[in-house]
């Protein structure tokens, strides 16, 4: 008898962990080891503000957020680049907006990493999209801005579904953006994680006091078509890709995050 019962038990027990097991990887949002090289915390990007007027409020908003992590303390500074291009000079992140046409995605984030150091990058919002009744609201506005911000830290989505229940976290994938326009504690958490160690050199550099691009040459943006991102490695919750990497030698490489419109 007591064998009759322990097998039952222990199937049980694994259909029980079977569960709890997707949960556990699905907690861990980095994006792969990528991070901002620097000597002590917090980290100090200078986020070139390319950005419109009608996007100004969000940026600002995503900023705020995302320096709720006590390994942030980033800054808005004026914009040093073409919003058609974007390209940021070592060190630096530029944010932009304009019309990039009806090519499917409603905001793009791009990193270059040496090893596994970023060393400079761009966000791109979509507004050939955000131009339409669709997109043309606060809370769609908000969740694509903070999204793609949040990726140039090193972080990766939540969850990818879009129909499934909202996290309460902007790096959540949903068609219902409203509850998901900021990041939540688990991606702070998720912050002090990648950001625990620190390096033996920065691979961020401060605003530069004439307002130009940096102290190297801007970086080369790929084109629109997705072609030209390199090979996608990931995909969303439609099977969409959305993560392509591009090897440019020497241990460097150009990676893409594309969040798609529905």
């Amino acid at each position: 008898m007591l064998r009759k019962i322990r097998l039952p038990l222990a199937i049980m027990a694994l259909a029980v962990a079977a569960l709890i097991l997707p949960l556990v990887a699905s907690a861990d949002n980095s994006w792969g080891n990528y991070h901002w090289a620097r000597t002590a915390n917090p980290l100090t990007l200078s986020l070139g503000d390319n950005v419109s007027t009608n996007w100004d409020g969000a940026l600002a908003t995503a900023n705020t957020d995302w320096n709720l992590s006590a390994v942030l303390s980033n800054s808005v500074d004026p914009g040093r680049a073409n919003p058609k291009n974007c390209k940021p000079g070592d060190g630096l992140v530029e944010i932009c907006n304009s019309t990039y046409g009806f090519n499917g995605w409603l905001g793009i984030a791009g990193i270059w990493a040496s090893g596994d150091h970023i060393t400079k990058g761009y966000v791109k919002v979509n507004d050939t999209y955000f131009n339409t009744s669709t997109y043309n609201t606060p809370a769609w506005r908000q969740l694509v801005m903070c999204q793609e911000v949040g990726h140039i830290f090193g972080l990766s989505h939540q969850d990818e579904d879009f129909t499934n229940p909202n996290l309460g976290t902007c790096m959540d994938y949903t068609n219902n953006p409203g509850p998901n326009q900021a990041p939540n504690q688990h991606d702070y958490d998720q912050l002090a994680a990648i950001y625990t160690h620190l390096d033996g050199f920065n691979s961020w550099a401060p605003a530069p006091a004439d307002g130009g691009s940096g102290g190297g040459k801007p970086g080369s943006i790929p084109g629109e078509d997705i072609s030209q991102r390199g090979k996608a490695i990931g995909a969303d919750g439609k099977g969409r890709p959305n993560l392509f990497e591009l090897d440019l030698g020497n241990g460097n490489k150009a990676l893409t995050h594309v969040f798609w419109a529905n």
